[in-house]
């Protein structure tokens, strides 16, 4: 097993992500108990690269279960970090759903069922952060979709049938 702490006080982004994957790995193999864990992802997503790095990685993967078996002493550390990870998740939950249509208009199923795994992943997360903090982020992205773009390229906005699938999975949010 590798040293666990993280050698740079700011890691980069991709740092984050191979920091992320070496820890999930290691949780699996229950190397590492869910406190510590806990402990060094708070430690990581302190920054801006931690944090998507972070992210990029657990709702990505599809082999990573952290974010399935969402173990209670990240689940606090998480509504302890507050409104950057509302913000996160939604971002996250708004690409990927936006994304499940474009890979289904151009048939590409594999990619498809990646871009869903990652808007799940965001939703049943959502469900267990702060219900006051994200009923409110919630409001106002859904008062903002219209003006919202594709993070990929600022000039594509979400056509309707794109913004009618983000509010599908923005409902189900409450179920």
């Amino acid at each position: 097993m590798e040293k666990k702490a993280i050698n740079s006080p700011k890691p980069s982004f991709i740092q984050s992500i191979n920091i992320t994957e070496q820890w999930c790995r290691e949780w699996e193999e229950e190397l590492l108990s869910d406190e510590v864990l806990a402990d060094r992802i708070s430690e990581l997503i302190n920054t801006k690269s931690g944090l998507r790095g972070f992210f990029a990685y657990c709702l990505s993967d599809i082999n990573c279960s952290l974010l399935d078996k969402k173990p209670f002493p990240l689940i606090f550390k998480l509504r302890e970090q507050g409104k950057k990870i509302v913000d996160i998740v939604i971002k996250n939950l708004i690409m990927s759903s936006a994304q499940v249509i474009n890979h289904k208009r151009d048939k590409n199923t594999e990619y498809e069922k990646i871009s869903k795994n990652i808007s799940d992943r965001c939703i049943d997360l959502l469900k267990d952060l702060d219900t006051k903090l994200v009923t409110s982020e919630i409001n106002k992205t859904i008062h903002n979709l219209d003006n919202m773009s594709n993070s990929f390229d600022k000039l594509i906005k979400y056509d309707e049938e794109q913004k009618n699938y983000i509010k599908e999975n923005i409902i189900n949010i409450s179920n």
